[in-house]
């Protein structure tokens, strides 16, 4: 691992040139590091498990892109099947075999999936998919739960408040009340608000949706019994049950969450991994709600790029290594190991680290929550002053403490157990100030 100081003079250069043609300096606002502070880091290049940065600096990556990135950087099928393709042609704005290939290999493997579209984004597929349950059940009203993220689409860029639930809190100027006037927010893991909402608005939703398991806002995993619920609740009701799965799809086991909670949803979202790298989405279902969607259906959806054979090569390469594989039993227990030798050595302090497959979150607190309201905001505090000494001593983490860390099946046991040895020492020096 680094230790001292790295040099980032290219990078803060960087920014400063960045920041007079782009607001912030970046095309997406965490990678500003304005929670953590310090220089964000303008990446030149990844290899395996590594970064590097354009000063030169190599940190052992955490972060994978935000999942997608499960068979690590630069993978050398992935980039030959990719290269293959780009000498054919990078977008032909007209259906291609691969299209068919790819969809063809996620519905013949993902029992819950009768039928697939490709979109250019996970936000995109969450937005698709939620106007696909307004039009099959000709219903208004959509529940979400908060803490988790959907994408940046307007109609969920909502919020809990006060109270049992609260319609149509904004989180973002410039959304309208109109638009978020139709969409309710409830805390996750309470039963009794899920049924007393049932019982009063059940028959006018039209969708809820939920993450697999909720890791946009700390790693908020679900009890199995909560998920049936409300599989059972949404059933109850004609409800259309949405499980967006754009971070879990692929990644806690490949048949995503459905497979871990042994839930049907009505339709799934995808994104990331499906992409191999490239941008991406997807939503599918059962067929008697997808066959709404045009052409056959009077429920829009279009996309330049949808389906490019780019991201569709990328995408299939990525999903038959997976299938080929059978790595996810390895990476749970690769993972499993990793934050065992961590937790072990900090085992006199309040720091925990929750995790399913291959994710895991640091958190500064002695309870592993189950919904955003027991996050200690303290705790992410103190995660956030240490970023920068992990970036320091190498290790690339996500520059908030919200946001949870992935593997790769490239992090192998000899990199992790160097890993952990300097990430116990770094947070075990942030928890003693902490106490």
């Amino acid at each position: 691992m680094n230790g001292g100081n790295p040099n980032t003079d290219k990078s803060q250069r960087l920014l400063k040139l960045a920041e007079e043609v782009t607001p912030g300096g970046v095309h997406s606002p965490v990678r500003a590091f304005g929670a953590v502070g310090g220089c964000p880091r303008f990446i030149e290049r990844g290899e395996g498990p590594y970064l590097f940065d354009v000063d030169g600096n190599k940190y052992l990556d955490f972060c994978c892109s935000w999942g997608p990135l499960i068979l690590g950087h630069a993978d050398s099928d992935v980039v030959a099947a990719v290269k293959e393709q780009v000498d054919r042609g990078m977008t032909f704005g007209a259906s291609t075999e691969l299209e068919y290939k790819l969809a063809q290999f996620i519905v013949s493997r993902i029992e819950v999936v009768d039928k697939i579209r490709f979109v250019s984004s996970g936000t995109e597929a969450v937005m698709s998919a939620i106007r696909l349950a307004r039009g099959f059940t000709k219903r208004d009203l959509i529940l979400k739960f908060e803490g988790c993220y959907h994408g940046h689409s307007d109609h969920l860029l909502v919020k809990a408040g006060s109270g049992l639930v609260t319609f149509g809190q904004t989180a973002s100027a410039g959304v309208p009340d109109d638009i978020t006037k139709n969409t309710v927010v409830l805390p996750l893991d309470d039963e009794e608000a899920l049924q007393k909402f049932f019982a009063e608005y059940g028959d006018k939703l039209a969708a809820v949706i939920i993450e697999g398991v909720p890791a946009n806002n700390g790693l908020l995993i679900q009890r199995h019994d909560y998920m049936r619920l409300l599989r059972t609740l949404t059933e109850q009701h004609g409800v259309v049950l949405i499980l967006d799965e754009v971070i879990t799809g692929f990644r806690i086991g490949f048949g995503g969450a459905t497979e871990y909670y042994g839930i049907r949803p009505d339709l799934v979202t995808y994104g990331k991994i499906i992409g191999g790298g490239m941008p991406v989405g997807a939503f599918g279902g059962r067929a008697d709600i997808m066959d709404h969607v045009a052409p056959l259906g009077a429920v829009y959806q279009a996309g330049t790029l949808s389906g490019n054979p780019v991201a569709m090569t990328a995408g299939l390469a990525t999903l038959e290594k997976l299938a080929a594989d059978n790595i996810y039993a390895e990476m749970e227990n690769r993972n499993r190991r990793f934050v065992s030798e961590i937790t072990t050595r900090l085992a006199s302090s309040s720091v925990n680290i929750a995790g399913v497959a291959s994710i895991f979150w640091i958190l500064f607190q002695r309870d592993i929550p189950r919904s955003a309201a027991a996050i200690d905001s303290d705790g992410i505090a103190h995660y956030n002053r240490m970023h920068t000494r992990m970036l320091n001593a190498g290790i690339y983490l996500p520059p908030s403490g919200y946001e949870v860390c992935f593997l790769s099946t490239v992090h192998t046991d000899e990199v992790l157990n160097e890993a952990a040895e300097t990430i116990a020492r770094i947070i075990g020096e942030e928890a003693h100030q902490w106490a």
